[in-house]
């Protein structure tokens, strides 16, 4: 028999949350082989007959019967017949260090990654869930997305393509979407875009990985804003590449620093239309001269479009890649702010040159986007549903900046200055206090609020300090409360 302490650890593993999901024999099975891989039961020791088990802990002889016949199948145990179940001699294997030699390098050892890998992992991405609350930025209203619709688009999509929308898809993106999404940039962004140099990915941010690791190699140089969208930065690190800041003022980013460069780049990183995180539109004059610029030297042009469907004031300026008759702009787009994020689509338009490198060297990254989620956002782009959405909500989200803008006057003057954007999910709030940016933010996180600091996006020492807030997620009592919130986290710090 299992002595009193195994048959409890026995007990406890059966009954462990981390466990529901799995049948009782399995639990009871790994259980056992969990004993033997510890060294807990030796080689040689002599299991519990499988009546005897089953009494011990109150289930069914079967249920041991099968656990004993897995850990044999396994090699864990050996069956005799007449004599019963003993721990198998495992050859080449000491029970009890496996345990021993895990925990060590659980608890003292660093991870063995690689340079690349070692800077992904402390600059990149996110760590856990993302829930949002107020005021994390950049999220989308997911509340008032119109569901049935996409339900009825997507059984639509089923109905007409059949089983051949679960095989492999386009690699390049299906034709419908590319074919729509060509359509829409080219209306509503002066794109100059074909279905044919569209490549569908699953977010801007493996479009910016793609775009470092296909055009640049480790040490080649980038310039990018300063300050930056982080999301850019780390996947330009990531790839070993030397981003080079270059400053930005009202009109966008200086393009004198650039052309005056003597080492030059390979690539510009830039967000002209909504420039993250100041919302400053890239001067038409600076945004000539950056494409003459890039043709001579024959650089590349990295842009960034991210949330250019929600302009609150004036006109949009077309998109560079729309004014560049030279080819040297790669444009990035995605669906992921203006629809819901999800639905894990971006796309890049390339000049005709780049179309085969990129779409093949996507494959080897992830082989293609999911083609029933491409389809039924064909359909719903081709029947004028996603115009009416991105109006609907561009009225929405100016009607929250607006109450954002007003209630950050009211509430929080004595701490922040607001930098009110033309455009956006977010507005930038500067420090001019003599709080501390982190104070600030962990103040917010004690009452739940998500502040994003600005100081972190500046790669100079001149970094203002600051926060961003995301304000379309949210509506205007829903910001009352959490600015009110805010406000008392933010007067309650020691000065």
């Amino acid at each position: 028999m299992l002595k009193h302490s195994q048959l409890e650890s026995v007990q406890a593993w059966i009954a462990h949350p981390a466990h529901a999901g799995m049948p009782l024999r399995a639990r009871i099975q790994r259980a056992i082989r969990q004993l033997i891989l510890d060294g807990v039961l030796g080689p040689g020791k002599p299991l519990p007959a499988t009546r005897g088990l089953a009494k011990s802990l109150g289930v069914s002889r079967d249920t041991i019967e099968a656990a004993y016949t897995q850990l044999h199948a396994e090699g864990f145990i050996e069956r005799r017949v007449g004599s019963g179940s003993f721990v198998a001699e495992i050859t080449e294997f000491q029970p009890g260090q496996r345990r021993s030699r895990r925990d060590a390098m659980m608890g003292h050892q660093a991870p063995n990654l690689s340079g690349r890998g070692a800077t992904m992992f402390r600059d990149g991405g996110v760590r856990g869930i993302l829930v949002p609350r107020p005021f994390t930025h950049g999220i989308p209203e997911t509340r008032g997305f119109p569901l049935q619709l996409w339900e009825r688009l997507n059984r639509q999509v089923l109905k007409h393509y059949g089983t051949k929308a679960l095989l492999h898809g386009d690699p390049q993106g299906c034709k419908p979407l590319r074919r729509a999404i060509a359509d829409y940039v080219n209306l509503e962004r002066g794109a100059r875009a074909t279905a044919d140099r569209i490549l569908v990915l699953t977010s801007s941010q493996q479009a910016m990985s793609l775009c470092a690791t296909m055009l640049l190699d480790a040490g080649d140089r980038i310039f990018i804003e300063d300050p930056a969208y982080h999301g850019a930065r780390r996947a330009f690190d990531a790839a070993g590449l030397e981003s080079v800041p270059v400053r930005v003022d009202r009109q966008g980013i200086v393009v004198e620093q650039i052309i005056g460069d003597p080492r030059g780049a390979k690539a510009v990183f830039l967000t002209p239309s909504h420039q993250f995180p100041t919302g400053a539109k890239l001067a038409l004059d600076r945004r000539l001269a950056l494409i003459e610029w890039a043709a001579r030297n024959q650089t590349w042009l990295i842009e960034d479009d991210y949330d250019s469907e929600f302009h609150y004031s004036g006109k949009p300026t077309a998109c560079v890649q729309g004014l560049d008759p030279h080819d040297r702009t790669i444009y990035i787009g995605t669906f992921t702010k203006s629809l819901f994020p999800s639905l894990r689509i971006g796309y890049l338009i390339l000049p005709p040159q780049l179309v085969e490198p990129m779409t093949v060297a996507r494959t080897v990254l992830d082989g293609h986007t999911a083609q029933i989620t491409q389809l039924t956002l064909a359909w719903f782009m081709e029947g004028g549903h996603f115009g009416a959405h991105i109006r609907a909500m561009r009225a929405i989200y100016a009607e929250r900046l607006k109450a954002l803008a007003r209630l950050v006057e009211k509430h929080l003057s004595p701490f922040v200055e607001a930098r009110v954007p033309i455009g956006g999910l977010q507005m930038p709030c500067v420090l001019t206090c003599n709080i501390s940016e982190r104070a600030a933010i962990e103040a917010a996180r004690r009452v739940g609020i998500e502040l994003f600091g600005l100081s972190a996006l500046h790669a100079s020492g001149e970094a203002e300090t600051g926060f961003l807030m995301g304000f379309a997620a949210y509506t205007p009592e829903e910001i009352e409360v959490a600015v009110k919130a805010l406000a008392n986290a933010l007067g309650s710090i020691p000065r």
